[in-house]
């Protein structure tokens, strides 16, 4: 899967861009604040219909614009594709093939993307709900189901939850429809539990073999999915759903009195143990980094498993978050099999004897100026 073609108009600082791009590595250079990484939002939007870096899509569009435009031409192993996302402030508008779908889930998918930033350096220390977040937004674009199953546990718990506040407030007495949304939540719940699991123990080896090869055999890196289901119940849905109904049956007398929902998938976690211990809490930085490096190519190797094509790969900035050897064996793992955007503010300190011919581009001031002496 490759992006072949890029259109942009009034997205952030980019008034317009009009330009094609090599399937191999495609590099962008430029001074910090000149655009390069609005550049690769605009593809990881194109791609999930929302950024990585704000929930209000009016950001996305250009000071003093009414819209924002990001179209793309989609080359895969089964024909191509173009998609197209309209921002404006009463919503977006997406196109498949010109055709406008009725949901963003119809869309999502299509065009899969896996975004390495220096933010996700922190994946493996920062908040469960980064982890969750990360999880959701990766295996969404693999799996429509999950993407949908998502979307229903969401609406059934801000439901549930504004009921439970409903009850504790004394503005409703009706316990029967408790239950009815219980059952709603468990429903999705179980889905997205069961999915999780089995897409965690396929990413976990998939990590656990670049690791080892990033550490010289000197590491075991494994995943340890943290959930309120039981580990027994994980692997089927009707258990898992009566798992899931059982702790809100339990819990159900302190959810009355606080008001919210406090078991199901929303309070999942994902440990990353290095030779038995937690690399969170008790790893080196050095050890998180290498964790979090080995799970991102790891999220490259799933994808391809789980839709058949591999994602384009979208780097910003982090090589220079890398030491040498890290960096060179990100690069020999995606050389010649995935395509890749590549922000910098210079080649130099790159091992540049690693990338073959890159197609260069200049970023300034919200214009994309590519080399014309980099082959494609």
């Amino acid at each position: 899967m490759r992006l072949a073609h890029l259109t942009l108009k009034n997205y952030r600082n980019y008034p317009a861009v009009d330009t094609d791009f090599s399937p191999q590595i495609n590099v962008l250079i430029g001074s910090n604040a000149q655009g390069k990484t609005n550049l690769l939002e605009s593809v990881y939007v194109l791609a999930l219909a929302r950024s990585h870096r704000t929930n209000n899509d009016k950001e996305l569009i250009k000071f003093g614009s009414d819209f924002a435009k990001i179209q793309g031409q989609v080359e895969k192993a089964t024909g191509s594709q173009q998609l197209e996302l309209i921002i404006s402030t009463q919503g977006k508008k997406a196109r498949l093939n010109r055709i406008e779908q009725p949901r963003l889930s119809s869309y999502v998918g299509h065009f899969n993307v896996v975004l390495f930033a220096p933010e996700d350096l922190a994946i493996v220390k920062g908040s469960p709900a980064n982890r969750r977040r990360f999880i959701d937004m990766e295996f969404g674009q693999m799996s429509v189901k999950y993407l949908q199953e998502s979307t229903a546990y969401r609406t059934a718990l801000k439901q549930r939850n504004a009921y439970l506040k409903q009850l504790r407030l004394h503005q409703a007495k009706d316990l029967m429809f408790l239950e009815v949304l219980s059952d709603q939540l468990a429903t999705a719940g179980a889905e997205i539990v069961t999915r999780r699991q089995a897409l965690l123990q396929q990413m976990a080896t998939f990590a656990a073999k670049i690791h080892a090869d990033i550490t010289k055999n000197h590491e075991v890196l494994t995943f340890q999915y943290v959930s309120q289901v039981p580990e027994a119940a994980r692997g089927d849905v009707a258990l898992a759903k009566a798992a899931i109904l059982d702790l809100l049956a339990k819990h159900r007398e302190r959810e009355l009195m606080l008001g919210t929902t406090l078991v199901g998938p929303h309070r999942d976690d994902v440990a990353f143990i290095v030779n038995d211990k937690n690399v969170a809490n008790f790893g080196s930085q050095g050890q998180q980094r290498t964790t979090a490096l080995a799970v991102k190519l790891a999220e490259i190797d799933l994808m391809k498993a789980q839709t058949g094509e591999y994602p384009v790969l979208l780097l910003d900035d982090v090589l220079s978050e890398l030491d040498d050897d890290r960096q060179t064996h990100l690069l020999k793992a995606i050389q010649n099999k995935v395509q890749t955007f590549l922000t910098t503010t210079s080649l130099d300190g790159i091992a540049q004897e690693i990338i073959d011919t890159p197609a260069v581009f200049y970023v300034k001031d919200g214009q994309l100026m590519k080399e014309e002496t980099s082959g494609d």
